[in-house]
């Protein structure tokens, strides 16, 4: 069964279900899922935004290359052969 099929479906299932809701229910439910969908869209649009940008931070560039210095550990031992 190809997903167009089965998105068919489940769509199918869900009217035959909602067919007793009050006219009111199913206007409100209508709502709420437009409202989804719009919270869908933007939440897309801004999480492709928010991948792209400048660094946020209130630290110096300096400030920062030396805390990032500062965390460096290292733990090389030399071996004698």
């Amino acid at each position: 069964m190809k997903a167009i099929d089965i998105n068919t479906t489940l769509i199918d299932g869900y009217l035959k279900m909602l067919d007793n809701l009050s006219p009111s229910n199913k206007l409100d439910l209508i709502s709420k899922l437009t409202q989804s969908v719009k919270t869908d869209i933007t939440e897309k649009k801004s999480s492709f935004f928010k991948a792209y940008g400048a660094w946020d931070s209130n630290e110096s560039a300096e400030e920062i290359i030396n805390v990032i210095n500062e965390s460096r550990t290292f733990y090389r031992k030399i071996e004698e052969l």
